[in-house]
């Protein structure tokens, strides 16, 4: 089966919403095995909106449309696939009933339902509607000569719902053939085209599974996606690559799918009883934000501290007047004053530390913009590392942050290998 989408709504164009509807539908119909060839993005205009249809129509087997099922003047997806697929539209009376009753639940009386609201109510001839359990606007599936248009709204707590609950499982029992499996391994501490440098000749020759590299916020992601006939099989084909891009970038890889490389980390203190303190100065926290997201972590991360001031280093951490002084405070001997400091208050069995240049302001020759040291306390010994980013202040904090959280999984997997 052979599916596109169409994403309605001028808003879209103009980026003032960020399409998750496309990224969402996508990745299920993915999941069953039906191939997606095309997206297209449509304001809200009745020519083009039936321009794109039509052309979607013509190509697919199913389509799925996203937006243009309110009330307003400007919602235009039943008209559009009314006069492209040549059925009128009827009202139906179940359905303009339960938008009725919805107001008088909510406002206690029919008066306060504007007459424009009637309108989502209309539905090609023909077509089923898909109830929606959150919002006013129901959808609808129509079957017109041989293809399948699918229309639902854009709101994407309602879409999602709507596709789950009622799309989903028929689009499950149509399904034929094979099924796409696709499996995310994630690396930090190396770029991306070091990483796809490496795997070059498994990108080469890629067949069946098929591999792609993928930068994002610090991280590296290599995507293995397989078809087979079965989830099961699918996976069979996967995991001789999967073994054999561990093996050539295993000390860079940290989980896989869903997993952050917070959650690892947060995980691996848990379970060998570790604790933790922060001091920030470049991330202004971010890292405590980050690994806090992660439940139980108050069980290993005791205190953490933004010293985004040299007198806040000195106060709060013991850091050298002299030190910052003679070296700044964008050094290595900063970086690893802040790590023994923080892990000395708050006596913990790892202080970790770091410290930078976010701009766009604030470098010099010698010290420009994006230079940044991580500072790792643990008993006995303190490392320091030396990084050099290129970006915005947000990309540098976050591409910060991954690497120190990088440093310190590396750090306690050495204690859990003893």
């Amino acid at each position: 089966m052979r599916a596109e989408l169409v994403m309605v709504g001028t808003e879209l164009l103009l980026g003032e919403t960020v399409d998750t509807n496309a990224a969402f539908l996508a990745r299920h119909l993915a999941d069953l095995g039906i191939d997606v060839y095309y997206k297209s993005t449509v304001g809200d205009n009745l020519p083009r909106i039936q321009e794109v249809l039509s052309r979607a129509l013509g190509r697919s087997d199913l389509v799925i449309m996203s937006g243009g099922l309110g009330p307003t003047e400007d919602d235009l997806a039943r008209e559009a696939v009314s006069l492209v697929t040549g059925c009128p539209l009827e009202e139906n009376r179940d359905v303009l009933r339960w938008i009725e009753n919805r107001f008088i639940e909510r406002y206690g009386s029919l008066d306060a339902m504007p007459p424009q609201n009637r309108k989502q109510a209309l539905f090609p001839q023909g077509s089923e509607v898909v109830d929606n359990p959150v919002g006013t606007a129901p959808g609808f599936w129509l079957e017109k000569q041989g293809s399948v248009v699918v229309a639902l709204p854009g709101v994407p707590l309602e879409l999602e719902s709507m596709f789950t609950k009622s799309i989903l499982p028929r689009l499950n029992v149509r399904r034929t053939g094979e099924v796409l499996i696709t499996r995310n391994l994630h690396f930090a501490g190396i770029g991306e085209s070091s990483l796809a440098q490496r795997l070059e000749d498994l990108v080469v020759q890629q067949t069946n599974p098929t591999l792609a590299v993928y930068a994002s916020g610090g991280t590296v992601r290599a995507r293995l996606a397989a078809k087979a006939p079965s989830r099961e099989a699918a996976l069979d084909l996967i995991a001789p690559l999967e073994a054999e891009i561990k093996k050539r970038a295993g000390e860079f890889f940290y989980g896989v799918d869903g997993q952050s490389l917070e959650e690892v980390v947060a995980h691996m203190f848990l379970e060998l009883g570790l604790t933790l303190s922060l001091a920030e100065s470049c991330t202004g926290g971010l890292i405590a934000h980050r690994l806090t997201n992660i439940p139980g972590s108050s069980e290993f991360l005791q205190r953490g501290y933004v010293v985004y001031t040299n007198q806040a280093k000195i106060d709060d951490l013991g850091v050298q007047p002299s030190t910052l002084t003679r070296c700044t405070a964008y050094s290595p001997e900063v970086a690893r004053e802040m790590a023994d400091g923080v892990r000395r208050k708050a006596q913990t069995d790892f202080g970790l530390a770091v410290t930078g240049i976010a701009g766009p302001g604030g470098g010099s020759e010698d010290k420009p913009v994006g230079l940044a040291y991580i500072g790792l306390a643990s008993a006995g010994h303190t490392i320091v590392q030396k990084h050099f980013w290129k970006g915005t202040r947000e990309q540098i904090k976050e591409r910060l942050a991954c690497a120190a959280l990088q440093l310190l999984l590396k750090a306690i997997s050495e204690v859990k290998s003893g």
